[in-house]
C-alpha cells in the first residue's frame, strides 16, 4: 500500500523538525522551506527550497500536486526580530505577520486548487492569549477552542486570522470545494520551560506546566490531525481547532474536542514528567510564605 503523501512547509524549522523523523517514517513527506538547513545548519534531505509567500502559485504548485494533506509550519520573521519577541507590537512586526496571513492563504489556496484533502495549520495558543489574563486574574478557569480568537499582540492576531481564513476555505465558498482545515493552537513544545521558572514562582510554573507539549504527544497529534476521517462540525463544515498540549493536570486550555474528534490520547502529563522540579519550586514558595 502506497504511503500517504504529506507536504510539510517550514520543514527546516523547530516545530517541524521536532516531529520530522517519525512523520517521514510514516508518510511520503514533501519538505518545503526557504532554507535548506535547520537552525543548527544540518541539511534536510530532499528539502525543496521555495518561497511560498510569492503570489504566483504556479511557481510552487507542482510540489502540492498529488498530496493528501499539508502541515503548514512555515513562518515569516520580522526584520531584526526573533521568535522571542512575539509580544512586539511594532509596525515591523505587523507587516511580518501580515505576510504570514498571506502565506497561509497561498498554502490553503494552492492546496485547494491541487485537490489536497486537508490542511493542518500551525496556529498558536496566542490566537486566544487575551483570555489568559482572565485565567491569571481568577475570572476564568478554562479556555476552549470554541471561544472566539482574542489577542492583544500582532503575533496572536495573525494566528486568529489564520483561523478565520481557514474557516472560509472549509465552507466550500472558495472555488466551490470544501478544504478540510485543522488549526493547531500549539502550546509549549519544549522540555526546558521548567528550568527557567524561578524558585517559588507558582504562577509561571502553572503556565509552563499547562502549556507543555511533549515530543511524542506532538507527533501523535500531527498524525491524528492528518489521518482522522471526519472533522466536520455540527453544521457539516470540516473545520477544527485543536490545542496542542499534552494531557497536563495543570492545563487551562481544553483538549476535550481533540480526544473526541480526532482520537487524541496523550501519553504525557507535565505534572508527572517534571515532578522533581515542581517539588523544588513549591518548597521555595512554602518558605516564602512561612
Amino acid at each position: 500500500m502506497a504511503k500517504r503523501r504529506v507536504v510539510i512547509t517550514g520543514a527546516a524549522g523547530y516545530v517541524a523538525q521536532r516531529m520530522y523523523p517519525e512523520l517521514t517514517e510514516r508518510w511520503d513527506v514533501v519538505p518545503i522551506d526557504v532554507r535548506p538547513t535547520t537552525r543548527a545548519g544540518k541539511p534536510v534531505p530532499g528539502l525543496i527550497v521555495s518561497d511560498l509567500t510569492r503570489p504566483d502559485r504556479n511557481l510552487y504548485r507542482e510540489h502540492f500536486r498529488g498530496a493528501d494533506a499539508v502541515i503548514h509550519c512555515g513562518f515569516v520573521s520580522a526584520p531584526n526580530l526573533d521568535a522571542t519577541t512575539w509580544q512586539d507590537n511594532s509596525d515591523a512586526k505587523f507587516w511580518a505577520e501580515h505576510a504570514n496571513v498571506g502565506l497561509a492563504y497561498n498554502v490553503c489556496r494552492v492546496a485547494l486548487e491541487e485537490g489536497v484533502r486537508r490542511v493542518v495549520v500551525c496556529s498558536s495558543n496566542h490566537a486566544a492569549d487575551y483570555y489568559e489574563r482572565l485565567v491569571w486574574d481568577g475570572r476564568l478557569d478554562m479556555v476552549t477552542p470554541e471561544m472566539p480568537p482574542r489577542s492583544d499582540n500582532w503575533y496572536g492576531w495573525a494566528k486568529g486570522a489564520y483561523e478565520l481564513l481557514g474557516f472560509v476555505f472549509a465552507t466550500g465558498k472558495v472555488d466551490g470545494r470544501k478544504l478540510e482545515v485543522v488549526q493547531w493552537r500549539i502550546g509549549g513544545p519544549r522540555d526546558d520551560d521548567m528550568d527557567h521558572v524561578a524558585p517559588g514562582d507558582i504562577k509561571v510554573m502553572h503556565r509552563a506546566l499547562g502549556a507543555y507539549l511533549s515530543k511524542r504527544d506532538q507527533v501523535q497529534q500531527a498524525i491524528r490531525m492528518v489521518e482522522a476521517e471526519d472533522i466536520r462540525d455540527e453544521n457539516g463544515v470540516p473545520f477544527l481547532i485543536v490545542y496542542g498540549i499534552s494531557g497536563n493536570t495543570h492545563r487551562f486550555w481544553s483538549i476535550a474536542n481533540a480526544r473526541t474528534k480526532i482520537g487524541y490520547a496523550p501519553q504525557d502529563d507535565s505534572q508527572v514528567n517534571f515532578a522533581d522540579r515542581i517539588a523544588a519550586v513549591a518548597r521555595a514558595a512554602g518558605k516564602d510564605r512561612a
